[in-house]
């Protein structure tokens, strides 16, 4: 029988699993929300920064104003004045606490902590898409071989139907047959349910439905020897593990943020006016005017705001260091685990390899042997059951031989562009990062939105 998951050749312009790996990478929407989410994670740090430069408001006013004055003579004079002020003040920021200087780098480890994050999630896309190649393959050859077990139930069936008319078998027998074909179709049927739940997934994850598709072969090249190996690796590489430890230095610098609001603050202002009242009966008055002005706030006592908000920051810091440690643990279990699969598809896969082909011997002797009247037609039925079933074994060992290595691959943080050789520009997150970090204005992305 021909199996794509690993001993099979297939057509040359099949779709290979690099291929259609590179293509997820490429089109995959929730990979693409996560970069889309790290752009705007981008814009913490220029909004930080603006705390270091001037801020420069202008002004505009005009209104009525009426004026009734009481004159020595007792008489009174009338005037409506029509008074219009124009200005522009200009505000900075000398000293706050340190509190831009440590924004700024909450909004780095931000940046940095988001990265990690969406290389997690880019890992997760690419498990999926090679998982989800997997399951086609295997569903594929489960399909196929349903289909001989019905052509091979269907031609004994006729056979049995030959015999029973010749008086060698009894109705017995041509009715176990019957029986035995009858769930064979509802097998293949199930197959190929089963066949297109895993095309949608795919079409899904990949972006495109599957057509022809290579046979995909583990990624053991790229695994760590030992199991010790993996651990470290994953300790160090992983980054849900990278993300919780600069998660942990955000927290830690937050709590320098919160604490700047008990530290004074010192401003410059800036400001220019020009004041205009105008009246056609009284004379015209303008002003110009300008200031500058040195100011220091010493907060003194808010409440306990401030105070609050700092013990608040201390406890987000201490839940950050116990998440560290928890994502720690969950990855060495991962890792334990992907492993242990690992292993364990490698001998399952041999185990079946070896049943296959005893099913296969058996099989054939069986069938020999009810030639010459030593076997019935239900030993037959069930030596073919057999191998269905071997068969069957194969191809999950296959499929899970294969996604196995790429969870394992994934657990120790490598499963990505660089490491795979994917035919396709790896995703630099950095570029926008540079783009707009020194960004004084403008409203559109780099992108043109």
């Amino acid at each position: 029988m021909a199996m794509c998951l690993g001993f099979t050749a297939t057509p040359c312009r099949a779709e290979s699993l690099v291929e259609a790996l590179a293509k997820a990478y490429q089109t995959n929407p929730q990979l693409n929300a996560a970069r889309a989410r790290q752009r705007a994670t981008d814009e913490n740090v220029p909004q930080a920064l603006a705390g270091y430069r001037p801020q420069i408001v202008a002004s505009l006013s005009a209104g009525l104003q009426a004026v009734r004055n009481l004159l020595p003579d007792n008489t009174i004079q009338s005037a409506t004045l029509k008074p219009w002020t124009i200005g522009v003040t200009v505000t900075q920021v000398l000293f706050n606490g340190f509190k831009t200087a440590n924004s700024v780098r909450v909004g780095e480890l931000q940046v940095q902590s988001g990265r990690e994050a969406l290389r997690n999630v880019g890992q997760g896309v690419l498990l999926d898409a090679a998982t989800a190649y997997a399951n086609v393959l295997a569903n594929q050859a489960l399909v196929e071989a349903q289909r001989d077990n019905v052509r091979f139930l269907q031609e004994t069936l006729d056979v049995t139907q030959r015999r029973l008319n010749a008086g060698d078998v009894t109705p017995t027998d041509t009715a176990q047959a019957e029986a035995r074909l009858s769930r064979g179709r509802s097998d293949l049927n199930a197959a190929e349910v089963n066949l297109a739940v895993s095309q949608a997934t795919y079409a899904q994850v990949i972006g495109s439905p599957p057509s022809q598709l290579r046979a995909a072969e583990p990624v053991d090249r790229y695994l760590p020897r030992t199991r010790e190996d993996a651990i470290a690796m994953a300790n160090k590489e992983h980054p849900a593990v990278t993300a919780a430890s600069f998660d942990v230095d955000v927290a830690s610098t937050q709590i320098r943020v919160a604490e700047s609001s008990l530290l004074p603050t010192a401003t410059l202002q800036g400001s220019a006016s020009h004041n205009v009242e105008n009246d056609p009966t009284l004379s015209t008055l303008r002003t110009d005017q300008a200031t500058i002005v040195a100011k220091v706030d010493a907060p003194i006592y808010d409440g306990g705001t401030a105070a609050s908000q700092t013990r608040q920051a201390k406890e987000v810091a201490a839940q950050s260091r116990l998440v560290l440690d928890q994502v720690r643990n969950q990855t060495r279990t991962a890792t334990v685990s992907a492993w242990t699969a690992n292993e364990g598809a490698k001998i399952a896969v041999t185990a079946a390899q070896s049943e296959v082909r005893a099913a296969t011997v058996a099989l054939e002797g069986v069938k020999k042997e009810a030639a010459g009247g030593q076997r019935t037609t239900l030993d037959v039925l069930n030596s073919q059951q057999d191998l269905i079933n071997a068969k069957a074994r194969l191809i999950g060992a296959h499929r899970d031989r294969v996604i196995a290595s790429y969870t394992l691959l994934a657990a120790v943080g490598r499963l990505d562009v660089k490491t795979l050789g994917l035919n396709t520009p790896d995703y630099l997150p950095e570029v926008h990062y540079h783009q707009v970090r020194d960004a004084w204005h403008g409203l559109r992305t780099p992108s043109g939105q």
